[in-house]
């Protein structure tokens, strides 16, 4: 089904939809439209799926268990004391 719907646009998005029809991309200004349309829906999903995944991702990391800043700070430097150990380098 198709809708008939009035809108209005800057010049300069006219003046690009029109070489798009111009150029032979699209077949009509309503091709364009729609085209653009259809990418917005698309972006639009893309953006509530990774909002939903972050959201999941950010509870889950509010759950799990923490550890303290100075148990952080020991692990960093027990790791870089391994790194260093393993490729050599002397502080």
């Amino acid at each position: 089904m198709s809708v008939k719907s009035s809108i209005s646009l800057t010049d300069q998005q006219d003046a690009f939809a029109r070489s798009l029809v111009e150029s032979g991309r699209y077949s009509s200004m309503s091709a364009v439209l729609q085209q653009g349309l259809e990418l917005l829906r698309q972006k639009t999903e893309t953006e509530t799926v990774e909002t939903a995944a972050l959201r999941e991702l950010f509870e889950r990391r509010l759950k799990a268990p923490t550890i303290s800043a100075t148990e952080m700070e020991s692990r960093v430097e027990t790791m870089i004391d391994r790194k260093r150990r393993a490729v050599r380098v002397d502080p």
